[in-house]
């Protein structure tokens, strides 16, 4: 469920820790992580708050995108998983899109369309889906991109979520989807 300021207030209570405070928390706890299990608890966590608008300025403020970003180019899968997670969650505001492009966040989620895990190659295509437009499409609309997004939209048998995630890419930025 969507937080606005009077539910956010409910759940916390008098003695609660605001959101922000926690979500700075949980950045921390990431920093200073000593083990790979830890930090994908963390990032996975973070990647739950990226879905609600009511956090979109304390992750930028947070600079919890770049962290996502940044677990995109880890070797350990589980990280790049939920670091594309978060980035998928939260590129719908435009806002936090800006910042994505501007950190190159395109050539990463294009990478994770060759991911061995169907989690992070659904959330790659969901944020390519929000992050296409006049300033990426020359980067996202090259030909190997399309064919990669087209050859998901076409194992409807194998993937019913890649298949229908990538045909609605496909015909929403793609003219000739056929």
């Amino acid at each position: 469920m969507f937080t606005n300021n009077q539910r956010q207030e409910e759940r916390t209570g008098k003695y609660g820790t605001p959101r922000v405070q926690y979500l700075q928390e949980l950045v921390a706890q990431f920093q200073n992580a000593s083990t790979e299990e830890s930090k994908e608890k963390i990032v996975a966590n973070l990647a739950n708050f990226a879905y609600d608008p009511y956090n979109y300025t304390y992750l930028r403020q947070l600079n919890v995108l770049e962290l996502f970003l940044d677990c995109i180019t880890e070797p350990n899968e589980k990280l790049i998983e939920f670091g594309a997670g978060g980035i998928c969650n939260s590129c719908v505001d435009p806002a936090n899109a800006v910042v994505i492009i501007k950190c190159d966040g395109v050539p990463l989620l294009i990478q994770c369309l060759s991911s061995p895990v169907k989690n992070t190659v659904n959330y790659a295509l969901g944020a390519l889906y929000y992050l296409c437009n006049a300033s990426t499409k020359q980067a996202i609309l090259r030909q190997e991109v399309v064919d990669i997004i087209k050859r998901y939209a076409a194992s409807g048998a194998v993937s019913v979520s890649f298949s229908n995630l990538a045909q609605a890419f496909l015909d929403k930025h793609v003219q000739d989807n056929h």
